[in-house]
């Protein structure tokens, strides 16, 4: 079908027209809803995009399906269509952009710098009114603790009049109490009270060691003017700020102001955290949920936080840290006023990024399991895995496989799995392999995750959000052909080589090496040390058990019914030869001939016999073998031993290969 066909007629008649300039567009479903807002460098060539070829995504494919309309709108520059589509989105708010949740539901510090006698309060409602908001608050507790310190340490006015022309005429109880100096009666000029709010502002701005300055040289002037009542009065607030400034220094980074991003990701659900710094002291966070961000890449949904809530929020610093750079960084950097926005790499302001990040971690989890998505919180390395392979979802849940041989024999498969980046031993899985001969790590490792997989979806389990393979890309390509087979493409699956440490993807040849102290890296290694540990120990028991079954071969007269009975009474050969002659003459089917042979067999000491053996104790023919109690069980008929067998350290084999371990 041809692009034009494709199109929808109404956006056909408008494609051809469209300029190759700046601009913004909206798509429209056939009641003339907006379905998304989006920027481009050149109209035509963007919206003729959408019908040009197959998508993968399947957001933008469930989009293409429902528009009939685009309206277009040309601006002179990139940043002016950036800050236009923003303002697009937030106003119409179409169900294919990336959203903000809950942008209005936070409360601010108000100052209200229009009056001539400014007041301080509690608002949720942002307005172009003059005044000064500080916040949001998304946590109410530290702002009700903000707004306290000012009204203790300053003389703000808690009255509604409009001074001074509606005044009361007497001042109230906070005069008296020295709460306020009574500006509403004229007791306290317009500028003195003007400064006093100036500090306001800049101990909630968190300059709390420039207030400090203030408050100390306005006590040394007062001092030295005789005006000892005021000189205590500035004294008593001086306390109370340097009291104050300390609880608020959470981390000395380099000094300076800045504002540093932190940003966590879970499917669609996304977090953003915005950490403020001045004067290097930690003072605040602010976060922000997003959602509708399936099929959307990190650096655009950073992008859509940034232009969306950062670059009309109060108070920013002049200098922004981000974890990763975001796509045309510098059109950004314009829309948001020429600000300085830099990615570090290493060292404290990297350390900063690292924190902010791990705060958005620790807030997302609060959402996943206050939404009941999660029944345990994700561990950071979790997160960092995520990051660092540039996964869709956290891995919250991996299964990691591992293959194990002896000279091609006795091969076994396992099965190890984590759960927030712990181990969940209940979940283990052990197999004997069973369609592949010889050496043959490839087909093994396609049995396994198959047969793995299969079972779970069989038995309706949960599958791993991440398959790991201990092997470089030919085990890897092998379990992604088993994914195809079970019909599995959006399975996420990695693989671990073991000599240079690199992590291999599906559809890239080269390696991933993460930091060698990476905590990601890490949860990895003990993931697939485990997986080989777990396999080598049952490799291992299968091949004692096949060779005590050898040195059992070599007795006369005794076969596989005879062998299994040895060793489920006595559970190894060392077992059998410690048992007295009357233990295993005891056992269905022997006597105190087969006994005697047994133990000659095995070199155990045999007395002399002191009269002839008795008819009745002769060995049975294959007749009364066959009769006999073992001979009925549910065994299968092979010389090996397989199921049931007690070996030499006295642990036994899964009933079945893939039970729990």
């Amino acid at each position: 079908m041809s692009t034009t066909e494709r199109m929808p007629e109404r956006v056909a008649s408008k494609v051809p027209h469209l300029p190759e300039s700046p601009g913004v567009y909206l798509w429209k479903d056939i009641a003339g809803t907006i379905l998304y807002v989006g920027k481009a460098k050149r109209l035509r060539s963007r919206v003729r995009s959408y019908f040009a070829a197959d998508h993968v995504s399947p957001k933008t494919i469930a989009l293409v399906r429902r528009i009939a309309d685009v309206d277009t709108l040309v601006v002179p520059s990139e940043a002016h269509a950036l800050i236009l589509e923003n303002n697009l989105i937030k106003e119409y708010r179409p169900r294919f952009n990336v959203a903000l949740r809950d942008d209005k539901s936070y409360p601010y510090i108000k100052v209200t710098l229009q009056e001539p006698f400014p007041r301080v309060f509690v608002t949720r409602r942002l307005m172009d009114d003059g005044a000064r908001y500080f916040g949001p608050y998304t946590d109410v507790g530290a702002m009700r603790r903000a707004l306290n310190v000012v009204k203790r340490i300053f003389t703000v006015r808690s009255c509604h009049y409009a001074l001074p022309h509606d005044a009361p005429e007497r001042p109230c109880l906070d005069y008296f109490i020295k709460r306020c100096l009574a500006p509403c009666v004229a007791y306290q000029d317009e500028k003195s009270y003007r400064t006093m709010i100036d500090d306001v502002v800049a101990f909630l701005d968190g300059r709390a060691g420039e207030v400090v300055r203030r408050v100390r040289q306005r006590m040394l002037e007062a001092s030295e003017r005789l005006d000892f009542e005021t000189a205590g009065e500035l004294r008593d607030a001086l306390r109370h700020l340097e009291k104050m400034e300390e609880p608020t220094v959470v981390l000395e980074v380099e000094g300076g102001d800045r504002d540093v991003v932190g940003y966590a990701r879970d499917g669609e659900d996304a977090c953003a955290v915005v950490m403020r710094i001045r004067d290097g002291k930690l003072l605040a966070r602010e976060h922000r949920l997003l959602e509708h961000a399936e099929d959307v890449d990190d650096g655009a949904v950073l992008t859509a936080f940034l232009l969306q809530w950062y670059r009309t929020a109060p108070g920013r610093s002049r200098h922004l840290l981000l974890p990763f750079g975001v796509p045309e960084q510098e059109m950004v950097e314009e829309a948001l006023d020429g600000l300085s926005v830099r990615v570090p790499q290493r060292g404290p302001r990297r350390a900063l990024v690292d924190l902010a990040e791990q705060n958005a971690r620790h807030l997302l989890e609060e959402f996943k399991l206050a939404a009941l998505e999660a029944d345990e919180r994700a561990s950071d390395p979790v997160y960092e895995l995520q990051r660092e392979l540039g996964l869709p979802r956290v891995p919250r849940s991996l299964a990691c496989f591992d293959i194990s041989h002896s000279q091609g024999k006795d091969t076994v498969a396992s099965s190890v799995w984590f759960e927030n980046g712990r181990a969940k031993r209940s979940e283990y899985r052990k197999f004997t392999i069973r369609d592949t001969a010889g050496i043959d790590d490839f087909k093994s490792m396609h049995e396994v995750v198959q047969r793995f997989l299969r079972r779970r979806i069989d038995e309706g389990k949960e599958l791993p959000d991440l398959v790991v393979i201990d092997g470089g890309k030919g085990q890897l390509s092998s379990a992604v052909e088993a994914l195809r087979d079970l019909e599995l493409g959006n399975q996420m699956i990695i693989s671990l080589a073991k000599r240079e440490e690199e992590v291999f993807l599906p559809g890239r040849s080269d390696g991933i090496r993460l930091p060698r102290r990476s905590p990601a890296l890490r949860m990895l290694q003990q993931a697939r040390d485990e997986a080989h540990r777990f396999a080598i120990t049952f490799q291992r028991t299968k091949r004692s058990a096949r060779t005590i079954t050898s040195e059992l071969l070599q007795i006369p007269g005794v076969g596989p019914t005879r062998r299994r009975a040895l060793l489920h009474k006595f559970g190894s050969v060392q077992g059998v030869r410690d048992a007295t002659l009357q233990d295993i003459a005891e056992l269905p089917g022997f006597g105190a001939a087969i006994a005697r042979a047994v133990h000659v067999a095995l070199g155990v000491a045999v007395p002399d016999i002191a009269e002839p053996i008795a008819a009745d104790v002769l060995p049975p023919t294959p007749d009364t073998v066959a009769e006999s109690p073992v001979a009925d069980a549910t065994e299968p008929d092979s010389d090996s031993i397989t199921d049931r067998t007690f070996v030499a350290d006295g642990d036994s084999l899964p009933d079945a290969q893939d039970r729990p371990a």
